[in-house]
């Protein structure tokens, strides 16, 4: 019998669960909306961290979106909205390159 993959803690797994934290008492507001994406692309076929992954799939719902929804949401904010401008933390761009 083969063993069961070993779960991975990513790298940036514990400050993003302050903002999963956030995001779960949240509205959707574009920031949060951005952060969720964003945390979406993060963590989509990562190993591991499943209970971030089943937080955002909460969020999801809270807020009443499809994945798809918030990507069309987001991608018209960016497109309309420097949301990250002048947060010279590179995190943020880690995701969408």
């Amino acid at each position: 019998m083969a063993a069961a993959p070993k779960e991975q803690q990513h790298p940036q797994e514990s400050g993003d669960r302050q903002i999963v934290n956030t995001l779960k008492t949240g509205e959707p507001s574009d920031y949060n909306l951005a952060e969720l994406a964003r945390l979406r692309v993060r963590y989509r076929g990562f190993p591991g961290a499943k209970s971030i992954q089943a937080d955002l799939d909460q969020v999801l719902q809270r807020w009443q979106l499809t994945e798809a929804e918030l990507f069309e949401q987001t991608r018209q904010i960016h497109g309309n909205t420097p949301i990250y401008k002048g947060r010279s933390n590179k995190r943020f761009d880690d995701d969408w390159v």
